[in-house]
């Protein structure tokens, strides 16, 4: 980045003929016009904007237009944000993964307190299950 800042520090150092082919002055650029366009056709920017204004709805008046239209924007967006993060905030425990969690620790604690093993090989206790006679 730095180097391409010098390139342009030197270029602007040079005299206006040894940059090129130019002209005029450095600053004075002439665009091509179309074959045809006659050089005085072309109004002034604020001129054509007053005679076809952006309209938003809002208001007749232009500029109370693009005032509305940026408040209603902002309102619309930080409604959005804020109500958006608030509800997806409160949200419901998507798959009881909360609930488990707590459960497991319930389980855990009262197994420590009983001190019975964490864990066994049984997920059901065997003498609770009718089991075929072992024939």
């Amino acid at each position: 980045m730095a180097a391409l800042w010098r390139a342009l520090r030197a270029l602007r150092a040079l005299p206006a003929g040894a940059r090129g082919r130019s002209a005029g002055s450095p600053g004075s650029v002439a665009l091509p016009r179309p074959l045809g366009a006659d050089a005085h056709e072309e109004e002034p920017m604020l001129v054509a904007q007053r005679k076809n204004p952006d309209y938003h709805g809002f208001s007749a008046d232009p500029d109370a237009d693009v005032l509305n239209m940026r408040a209603a924007f902002l309102a619309g967006i930080s409604v959005a944000i804020v109500l958006g993060s608030v509800f997806v905030h409160y949200l419901p425990d998507h798959g009881l993964q909360q609930w488990a969690r707590r459960e497991a620790e319930r389980l855990v604690q009262e197994r420590e307190s009983r001190g019975e093993p964490l864990l066994t090989s049984n997920y059901y206790n065997p003498k609770c299950l009718p089991l075929p006679p072992p024939e």
